[in-house]
């Protein structure tokens, strides 16, 4: 079989879609968000493997123009295409799928994606595509549908049309995560992504798919039956998280801390990467045994600090305990949700974390060296320009505490997507300013929720924290290395293409 695993290089307003692995959506003038799609890439991984040939084109990433990205594809004449969609993109989507059914009448294209497993019937519907796959573990389905015969063999969570009438395979489960390869970083083009805050070359990992909490560690470490195992059911549950609800059915696993030091061993020795990023929702982190376990073998390997690494985090993970572990490990940077300075708001979205644990653990991580990057979004239908003011001046502390050349924050307006908790809250409450079946406007740099703040001005001064005289001094009195400066230049870089995503 030939199978294509394709980002068709869509833009609106000389825009680029942020679609590559992102849990938000957004089409943005910074050119120096380019993040790997690590599922995407042990699907073409797998198939490879099992004798496919298979065409590997991020037309996104890699800026292709439309003509020639489009001459590649009809040349390879793939009897599949895989796809990655969302819901503001779905649409733009279906006229490409046009398109490739117009040119290449016989290829079947599939769908994946965090809608798509919310909504397969209707993307099919939308789209013309041929299957959706609900789930996130699409890389293991889909590797199982080409590689059986009949439809009777065909696992769980597939969509499919036929004789004009839509049909599936019952749900999907998940699979086995330490069966995963190692990825094939050439077929993939990892050269490509990166983003500013990583040191470059970087690369890109998952320890494990779902998020954990130290709360479902707590929860972890008192049932027996869950003793030895890296799993967990008790994780993360807040509202606006489209992934946690749609493709991890609010679970949370972790691959072995031996199958990710393979990883890391691989990209160090084979590829010289200067940092791996952990773009597991929590990272980890949030599992002190796997920390552990994770520490001895990179020791055992040889590979602590030759190699930087960075993960997403939870605030409420970040104990004296976790933090020594993650600074012997090698870490370097926490990606860390702080969500909003208000325990109403965090209480609301079932952050399952309070402001005073957001504020600990950030801290913490600090006290031991870790760099820290927030993540904030204004706009909540129900906070109040004080609200607001509040979680600026929250942010606005942890930001200058301990200042490390590194830390840094993102913005956005907050997105409820269709499907999750928020969404279906959104829909009672009327809170919608905008249709909420015209997915195109779920764009997290514009509003489309009642609310009485300016969520453009919060946004940006959010971003500006960057430019506070203090975090200039601070963050350039603890320059030490010459990569810093590069470091420093992406990111201004990055940072004004963000300040122009939000025009008032």
């Amino acid at each position: 079989m030939k199978i294509a695993i394709i980002y068709p290089p869509l833009t609106f307003h000389n825009d680029y879609p942020l679609l590559t692995q992102n849990r938000q959506f957004k089409y943005t003038n910074s050119l120096e968000v380019r993040i790997y799609p690590v599922v995407m890439a042990y699907l073409a991984t797998m198939l490879k493997k099992t004798g496919h040939r298979v065409l590997y084109l991020d037309g996104i990433n890699l800026r292709m123009d439309k003509a020639i990205f489009n001459r590649q594809l009809v040349e390879f004449s793939p009897d599949f295409i895989v796809m990655e969609t969302k819901a503001p993109i779905l649409k733009s989507h279906a006229q490409y799928i046009k398109l490739i059914k117009k040119n290449m009448s016989r290829t079947k294209v599939i769908l994946v994606g965090d809608h798509v497993t919310f909504f397969p019937e209707e993307s099919l519907k939308i789209s013309q595509a041929d299957m959706a796959i609900q789930g996130g573990d699409y890389d293991f389905i889909i590797n199982e549908l080409i590689n059986v015969r009949g439809e009777k063999k065909w696992p769980g969570g597939i969509y499919y049309t036929k004789s004009g009438r839509i049909k599936n395979t019952g749900p999907s489960r998940f699979y086995d995560l330490n069966q995963l390869p190692l990825i094939d970083r050439e077929l993939t083009m990892w050269k490509i992504y990166g983003e500013a805050y990583l040191y470059h070359p970087c690369a890109y990992i998952m320890s494990g798919r779902g998020c954990g909490g130290s709360n479902s560690y707590k929860n972890f470490k008192s049932n027996k039956k869950l003793k030895g195992q890296y799993d967990t059911k008790m994780p993360g549950l807040c509202t606006f998280c489209i992934w946690q609800h749609s493709f991890w059915r609010c679970s949370a696993r972790l691959q072995s801390p031996e199958k990710v030091a393979d990883e890391i061993e691989n990209l160090y020795r084979n590829y010289h990467v200067k940092e791996i990023f952990d773009d597991n929702e929590s990272g980890a982190i949030w599992n002190e045994k796997w920390l552990n376990d994770f520490h001895r073998e990179m020791k055992k390997r040889n590979l602590t600090g030759k190699v930087s690494l960075s993960s997403n985090a939870r605030a409420d993970s970040l104990t004296d305990p976790v933090c020594r572990l993650l600074k012997a490990s090698g870490f370097r940077l926490l990606k860390i949700g702080i969500e909003s300075g208000n325990d109403k708001t965090l209480n609301m979205l079932k952050k399952d974390e309070t402001t005073s644990e957001t504020m600990n653990g950030v801290k913490k991580a600090k006290e031991y060296g870790l760099i820290a990057m927030l993540t904030t979004m204004v706009g909540y239908p129900w906070e109040t320009e004080n609200d607001a003011l509040q979680t600026y001046n929250f942010t606005k502390e942890i930001m200058l505490y301990k200042t490390h050349f590194g830390d840094s924050l993102q913005s956005s307006i907050v997105v409820p997507y269709p499907g999750t908790p928020l969404y279906r809250q959104a829909l009672k409450n009327k809170w919608f300013i905008v249709d909420p079946e015209k997915y195109e406007n779920f764009d997290m740099a514009h509003q489309i929720l009642k609310t009485s703040i300016n969520t453009v001005k919060w946004c940006k001064k959010m971003w500006r924290i960057h430019l506070h005289p203090l975090f200039i001094i601070k963050s350039i009195f603890t320059l030490r290395k010459w990569k810093d400066i590069k470091l420093a230049f992406r990111g201004f870089i990055s940072l004004l293409g963000h300040l122009r995503d939000y025009s008032a």
